[in-house]
């Protein structure tokens, strides 16, 4: 697996847009183009392939670090950042007890369907 497809599946699986990706960047202080981030997300064959060297993705996981938990000074909650909601708890739901009791009801009476 090459640093151009760790940076694309990164990208697709966080849903990250390539003006986020050069924000990422700049959290470590690394400038780069919004157009070089597109060179690295392109087919190999294609003329304006560019190849991800590994300072660029090394600088992106680091600016990733930072964008999902934040700095000591400033921690972050990563579910917060990626917008992920909390999870369901499986706790059954406490539903309130009616105020009869089933003898209340009287008999229940049933029709006997015919058949045709």
């Amino acid at each position: 697996m090459t640093n151009n497809d760790i940076l694309k599946k990164l990208r697709v699986a966080l849903m990250l847009r390539d003006d986020e990706i050069v924000e990422i960047l700049e959290l470590v202080d690394f400038r780069i183009s919004k157009s070089e981030i597109g060179a690295f997300c392109r087919k190999e064959g294609h003329p304006k392939y560019r190849e991800c060297g590994d300072q660029v993705l090394r600088n992106f996981l680091n600016g990733l670090v930072i964008h999902l938990r934040g700095t000591k000074e400033s921690p972050k909650i990563p579910r917060e950042v990626l917008g992920i909601k909390p999870k369901k708890s499986n706790k059954p739901v406490q539903r309130p007890k009616p105020d009869f009791k089933k003898s209340d009801l009287g008999p229940v009476k049933y029709k006997n369907k015919k058949k045709s």
